[in-house]
């Protein structure tokens, strides 16, 4: 069982954020239980790439002096899984907003699918959703679109190095896209429904993978608070 040196001198933490959680909900709370647990007054502990609250998965967290390593995490090679919905866009590229315009989907065919994944595969230029947390003159763009104000946002590249669609059930695709960092999975849904003449938006999204580091090795934050000792006794 781990002690309070160990979190202090630094530990990596795989967590699976579960649906409707913020990032930083998950980092709070691993902190407060961390420092119960161990009646620790102060321990450093962040996380190493934000999830949307409305995504699940890989969450690494890092205490103590391994938060210095946070950034090298974050610039590594991430894995995403999750569904795009044909036919539809929503201002936010997700679920977080309403459909905002409806389109024709009868001339898409699974091949036409299929071969529409290769315009976005390699580096390629891609403009961040309006509805993120990306700062533009002190505020977040987010900030902007819910004042139902409109900002000039740049283009950044990045690069995707696998996008295949994995399953199709009329106009749900299921996908999986192996990226850079800096790439939003929701401004890839809005741009392939663009490239299909259709539209779409992504209705789930899983990240499964950061590096050598896989969701199949994390634990829940329940189960990760369970793991804790009951108080250390002194």
């Amino acid at each position: 069982m781990k002690t309070a040196d160990d979190f202090k001198n630094g530990q990596v933490l795989l967590i699976d954020k579960p649906l409707q959680w913020t990032s930083f909900q998950a980092v709070n709370k691993l902190r407060w239980a961390i420092r119960q647990a161990y009646s620790i007054k102060k321990i450093k502990v962040g996380h190493a790439g934000t999830l949307d609250p409305l995504a699940t998965g890989l969450l690494v967290i890092c205490t103590g002096k391994m938060t210095k390593k946070i950034n090298t995490f974050q610039g590594q090679e991430k894995e995403y899984t999750g569904t795009f919905v044909l036919g539809s866009t929503t201002p936010s590229y997700d679920l977080e907003t309403e459909i905002n315009e409806t389109f024709p989907t009868k001339h898409i065919t699974a091949e036409l699918i299929h071969k529409t994944t290769e315009q976005f595969t390699g580096r390629i230029e891609q403009f961040p959703p309006i509805f993120s947390a990306i700062k533009k003159e002190g505020k977040r763009l987010y900030e902007f679109a819910r004042a139902g104000e409109t900002v000039e946002i740049k283009s950044r590249e990045i690069e995707i190095t696998a996008f295949e669609i994995t399953g199709i059930r009329g106009l749900e695709l299921d996908f999986r896209v192996v990226c850079s960092k800096g790439t939003y999975i929701r401004s890839l849904a809005h741009d392939f429904g663009k490239a299909l003449n259709s539209g779409a938006h992504l209705s789930v999204l899983r990240r499964t993978r950061i590096g050598d580091f896989n969701v199949e090795n994390a634990l829940t934050p329940e189960a990760f608070i369970e793991s804790l000792p009951e108080k250390e006794q002194h």
